[in-house]
């Protein structure tokens, strides 16, 4: 290995401290531009630019293929490009990959903690690998125990762990070394409801105390609305990004279903008072509009019928997926709920 660099989960880091002023508050956490990478048989990445700016949670959707684990081992240069250029915290994955893995933390999506250790031993290891100062090393491994909520089961074998306490901890280890960007590969597949609900409320604590950009691939939509922003995937290109609120505008209006007293009364009134088109179906009339809440009110006081049930669907992640890539969020193998 050349100075400072290292290989994940098995190799240890040696770093020698730089005298190089620290530049990472005046650049985006993550900064890829024009990202190839070719195989034999496949280009797996066509042409991606990809900004991450500090301290956003960032997640990253697309079909099997797509490219999502491609991208991800490039960022963290466990792949080199075939063309184009990373920065990860200012830091080149080319010229100067140790920095750029002791900016980084990693979660994969299964599980490379040691059940035979315990809490506390795991975490020393990782420290051992990062070659963290001896002097702070007790205080920092008892602070990510106390963020994890896991400090009274310090000295308790991880094979005794639920699912959720073991993502916690590999969280945990994967902020030991105060990275400044946190990769997590499908954090919470496997868990149920309530630990996914709890994981999040983790992460969002972390992404506060430790200042760490979260970036995260993910095949649950519901943790796809909880990112800052998005990016789907397709083919090895870039397809949509953005804010998820934003993106689902892009893609369809609201709906809104109408149950009334006389749909077809309705439905004439809606089209020469309103200028909306509605479908009939066997429960009612559905009409799209921008902005279905705010046009509701409006609705019933203007239609001369009893309206008895309105319900507004506004778009879903799922539909702007579908949008882009033609396929189900959902439908894709591991995906969906």
């Amino acid at each position: 290995m050349t100075e400072g660099e290292a290989v994940f989960g098995t190799g240890r880091m040696r770093q020698r401290e730089s005298n190089a002023p620290c530049r990472y508050q005046d650049v985006p956490a993550i900064r890829a531009t024009g990202l190839h990478k070719s195989y034999p048989d496949v280009d797996a990445v066509r042409g991606v630019d990809l900004t991450v700016e500090q301290g956003e949670t960032f997640g990253l959707l697309g079909p099997n293929g797509a490219g999502k684990s491609t991208i991800i081992a490039m960022l963290c240069t466990l792949a080199v490009p075939t063309a184009g250029r990373i920065e990860v915290a200012g830091h080149d994955t080319r010229t100067a990959p140790g920095r750029v893995r002791r900016s980084l933390g990693i979660v994969f999506q299964e599980s490379t903690l040691d059940g035979e250790l315990t809490a506390a031993e795991n975490l020393r290891f990782h420290a051992d690998l990062y070659a963290l100062p001896k002097a702070e090393l007790a205080a920092r491994i008892e602070a990510m125990l106390d963020l994890a909520g896991l400090a009274a089961r310090r000295d308790h074998l991880v094979r005794t762990f639920s699912g959720g306490m073991r993502r916690r901890l590999e969280i945990a280890r994967g902020l030991l070394h105060r990275p400044r960007v946190l990769f997590l590969d499908e954090p919470t597949i496997g868990l149920d409801p309530r630990a996914r609900d709890r994981l999040w409320a983790h992460l969002r604590e972390v992404r506060e105390r430790e200042a760490t950009t979260l970036f995260l691939t993910t095949h649950y939509l519901d943790e796809a609305e909880r990112c800052d922003r998005i990016a789907i995937l397709d083919e090895g290109r870039i397809v949509a990004r953005g804010a998820p609120a934003e993106l689902k505008s892009t893609v369809a209006a609201d709906r809104i279903d109408l149950r009334t007293g006389d749909d077809v009364a309705a439905a004439a009134a809606l089209r020469e008072r309103f200028g909306i088109e509605a479908v009939a179906g066997p429960r009612g009339l559905r009409v799209q509009a921008e902005n279905g809440a705010r046009l509701v009110p409006r609705l019933c006081s203007g239609l001369d019928v009893p309206v008895h049930e309105v319900t507004v669907t506004r778009p879903s992640l799922d539909e702007v997926f579908l949008h882009h890539t033609g396929r189900h969020l959902r439908d894709e193998p591991g995906g969906g709920h």
